[in-house]
């Protein structure tokens, strides 16, 4: 009975953190200085309590590589002006 009920709390402990595996920070390496003009999407996701700080979510187009997705440490003064600049071209409806 004693091994039937370690085995049962075993695998609770796992699927517990398997659960958990899947909502880790996306953002643990930050994105390059990037131009405005190649913005594409703009996302801004909350704070989980893994995460440190926000994730900025940027998706990028270029004609060499296509769309790619950076993440942006939301402290850099380039990120504040990219979201500044994002939210009044966001309001011109473009």
């Amino acid at each position: 009975m004693k091994l039937l009920t370690a085995a049962l709390l075993l695998l609770l402990i796992a699927m517990c953190i398997a659960s958990a595996e899947g909502v880790k920070c996306k953002c643990s390496r930050k994105g390059p200085k990037i131009r405005f003009s190649n913005v594409r999407k703009l996302e801004i996701k909350p704070r989980y309590p893994f995460c440190v700080e926000e994730m900025i979510i940027v998706t990028l187009w270029t004609r060499v590589r296509g769309e790619q997705q950076h993440c942006l440490n939301p402290k850099r003064q380039n990120t504040v002006r990219l979201l500044k600049w994002y939210r009044v071209w966001k309001e011109k409806g473009r």
